[in-house]
């Protein structure tokens, strides 16, 4: 699972979802891991493994002391840390890409699996991790308005991504209200290119 905001209790249920295999989280900002303590029900057996950058899993620790302690009181949600460095890992048998992008001056941990990549949170990408994503039939990326925001991609800036990357398919997130309605504003990008929405479900 990539993230894991407020309303992850009401994806699962949406979902009918049984089983989690790992957490990765891209940053420690709450509408990205407040929904970490409605894991309980999938620590019942085991840990749950998460992948963060080491300021992330500390932060976490700091936000939920009870799971990180010895001793956690039964029932509380129990993770077990994987730091996430400069370079490939794996969960189980899935390969996982660092993508590191920075939202205004913070990294971020985005993530290529396979042909998909998903990069939120972000204004600003190297060339070097650009050159990550080459080859992708699916690249999910930040497009919060359309004019220059402080710490996110303008719509046209994730344009200029996906024209730099080439994806087969382009679906944006992490839209704001002054992006427009989806009605207006799907219609006017580019083929290709389409404004995500919750409840999506993309095969690859």
């Amino acid at each position: 699972m990539l993230d894991c905001g407020p309303d992850f209790r009401q994806q699962v249920f949406r979902e009918n979802i049984r089983k989690i295999d790992a957490v990765v989280l891209s940053h420690e900002h709450y509408d990205h891991v407040s929904g970490m303590d409605d894991l309980r029900p999938f620590c019942t057996y085991t840990e749950m493994p998460v992948y963060a950058y080491p300021r992330v899993l500390e932060k976490m620790k700091i936000a939920m002391p009870y799971s990180f302690s010895e001793n956690p009181y039964p029932g509380v949600p129990v993770f077990k840390v994987n730091p996430v460095l400069d370079k490939p890992f794996f969960i189980g048998d899935t390969e996982v890409t660092p993508v590191e992008v920075l939202h205004y001056k913070l990294p971020v941990l985005g993530v290529r699996i396979g042909e998909m990549a998903y990069i939120t949170d972000f204004n600003s990408i190297r060339q070097s991790e650009i050159d990550k994503l080459k080859g992708l039939k699916v690249l999910i990326v930040d497009a919060l308005r359309r004019e220059p925001h402080l710490s996110h991609n303008t719509l046209g800036q994730a344009l200029d991504l996906i024209r730099a990357v080439k994806p087969e398919q382009s679906w944006l997130i992490h839209m704001s209200h002054d992006m427009g309605l989806f009605d207006e504003v799907n219609p006017t990008l580019p083929e290709g290119v389409q404004l995500a929405w919750d409840g999506l479900k993309i095969e690859i």
